[in-house]
């Protein structure tokens, strides 16, 4: 009677290692397939660039070393490989970009082309997309290093060596608050 209790809970200890390494691959794959939709919006993005830059390239004739650099940042984002490399990069591209969208403003004419508004647009479009995946992909990596982490899960999880999921993250400038100052002047 006594080897058939043990032999239950070996069983029992044999299917939740099961489960848990199961679960464990899930997140892990999840994560995977979410950074590979941020890929397709980063491409998306960097497809919509050079677009937009020679749109206004004409119209802002004294920004060229603006655009120069947006080009530059670009280039750098599509060249990164490893998450905290893409996220470096990547919000190095959205500052430029911002500088460039903010510059728009001052040019009535560029404001006004239907081509330069229709990738605007989709800009913002992409860029919103793009948070989502984010956002998307860090709920994954934290369930997964929670898992990873929390006992009893952390074990199995040792034993058959998963690395911790690397969150995709915001830079320190992007963190501080936009500073508005509604002072008049004396």
């Amino acid at each position: 009677m006594g080897g058939w209790i043990v032999l239950a809970l070996l069983a029992a200890a044999v299917i939740w290692v099961v489960v848990t390494y199961n679960a464990l691959v899930a997140l892990r794959n999840g994560i995977q397939n979410a950074w590979k939709q941020i890929d397709v919006q980063l491409k998306r993005r960097h497809d919509l660039i050079p677009n937009l830059i020679e749109t206004v390239r004409g119209y802002m004739k004294y920004e060229q070393q603006t655009l120069e650099k947006v080009m530059e940042a670009r280039s750098r984002a599509v060249t990164s490989t490893s998450v905290k490399e893409t996220a470096v990069a990547e919000n190095a591209l959205s500052q430029s970009l911002g500088r460039i969208l903010a510059l728009m403003e001052n040019y009535p004419d560029l404001k006004a082309d239907d081509n330069a508004l229709r990738l605007q647009e989709e800009l913002t479009t992409t860029e919103n997309q793009i948070a989502f995946a984010r956002q998307y992909y860090n709920d994954l990596v934290m369930r997964f290093n929670t898992k990873q982490q929390a006992f009893p899960g952390n074990m199995v999880a040792s034993f058959f060596n998963f690395k911790p999921g690397e969150f995709f993250a915001v830079a320190d400038s992007e963190k501080a608050a936009p500073r508005v100052d509604l002072s008049l002047p004396a």
